[in-house]
């Protein structure tokens, strides 16, 4: 008797030892715009560092379209972007005329905008707590959908002071200690559009982005939290050279017929009118030259971007580097004269971004091929061992094997 009250009385101090073990920490950090490849250049050797000593993916590919809010937030939440309610970076609600726009303070903070649930609520509904030092999503008004710390975005603030801001938050005390943060950078997307993904301008860009993972690990250092965190580096997309000679006016192809048109050059989404419907979808059809036209029911599986409601009755894809534009867009496109752009056709290489992570839970050494922006939120619940929502298009089963 004696022997097996000895047996359970250690396999309950066991037990108890295993869930007294400390949450983990995660820090999530995107690079804007960072492809694929930036990393291969030979110009970043904290970032390689990183990659020694962790897990690197060769490419990690977006959601459709390969833009920045739609794809952050299928990031953060798991979902595709027809499911997440994100659908470009500028859309209208057909049947109240609002509109959604990432210029629009206003909007970006509504709530009503964002269907799906993102990992620092889900985090927070399950007792960590969570901080945001910038992310698409995260400065939503209702207080149970963004994290408890948040610093609304500042596209001036110094990266100094966004990685002090959050080594700030890692020094607070235990209980009141963020175990789950994120963090943004915009200079190679601002820098790639402006002069192309192969100019000398990006490449400053790459390396000022790599000083920055010195230092955030130097700060790790001086607190002594480097053996601690988890770090993972995402981009939202990749970006492919564009030039001014490969243009298709939407606008003067269509001239003469009555439909709404809204997008973003390498895709546009259309709805005529009831009477025009099906001779604009000819028209499109018969001058199909440089780009794909899709009714939405007739849109392929394989985009995940015919589902909501939201989503035009017709969407045309641009051919990668080729931008589909009207009157107004083309004085501007030519008075802008940029060199590089993205929200192109998922599978294109160019659009697929970059995915690097190194810490305890990670294992060491270790490279993979493509891995799916979308299943990134079951591998954040995975870490903390919390359960995530039921309805989420991410499957652990394609990404957890980079974890210890």
């Amino acid at each position: 008797m004696k022997k097996i009250f000895s047996f359970y009385f250690y396999i309950f101090i066991f037990t108890s030892f295993l869930n007294a073990q400390p949450e983990p920490y995660v820090l999530l950090i995107s690079f804007d715009g960072f492809r694929w490849d930036y990393s291969n250049r030979g110009i970043t050797p904290d970032l390689q560092k990183m990659k020694d000593e962790g897990v690197w993916a060769s490419s990690l590919q977006p959601t459709y379209p390969s833009k920045t809010f739609p794809n952050h937030y299928s990031i953060i939440t798991g979902e595709y972007t027809d499911h997440h309610g994100i659908i470009a970076n500028r859309f209208t609600n057909p049947f109240t005329g609002e509109v959604y726009s990432i210029g629009d303070t206003s909007a970006v903070r509504n709530s009503k905008w964002y269907l799906g649930e993102p990992f620092w609520t889900t985090a927070e509904r399950q007792g960590i707590i969570s901080a945001s030092y910038f992310w698409p999503g995260s400065e939503q008004h209702l207080s149970y959908r963004h994290p408890t710390y948040l610093k609304k975005y500042d596209n001036y603030r110094l990266h100094k002071t966004s990685v002090e801001g959050v080594l700030s938050w890692l020094q607070l005390p235990y209980a009141k200690r963020p175990h789950f943060i994120t963090l943004y950078f915009h200079d190679t997307d601002d820098k790639g559009h402006k002069y192309g993904p192969n100019s000398p301008e990006v490449n400053k860009a790459i390396m000022s982005l790599d000083s920055v993972v010195g230092y955030l690990y130097n700060g790790f250092n001086r607190i002594g939290m480097k053996d601690s965190i988890n770090v993972i580096i995402v981009s939202d997309h990749g970006m492919t050279e564009i030039n001014p000679d490969k243009i298709i006016n939407i606008q003067k192809m269509l001239k003469g017929f009555s439909y709404k048109m809204e997008g973003e050059k390498p895709f546009v989404l259309l709805k005529p009118s009831k009477d025009d419907f099906d001779p604009v979808f000819t028209i499109l059809k018969r001058n199909e030259n440089h780009y794909k036209v899709y009714r939405k029911k007739d849109m392929p599986e394989y985009f995940h971007y015919s589902q909501n409601p939201f989503i035009y009755p017709i969407i045309i894809v641009a051919d990668l580097g080729w931008s589909l534009v009207n009157d107004n867009w083309l004085k501007s496109f030519e008075h802008r004269h940029p060199k590089g752009n993205h929200g192109y056709d998922n599978h294109q290489m160019d659009m697929y971004g970059t995915f690097i992570a190194q810490g305890p839970n990670f294992k060491k050494g270790y490279k993979t091929g493509t891995v799916w922006n979308i299943d990134i939120y079951p591998l954040l619940c995975k870490i903390f061992n919390i359960e995530p929502r039921s309805n989420i298009d991410g499957k652990l089963e394609r990404i957890g094997f980079i974890l210890k």
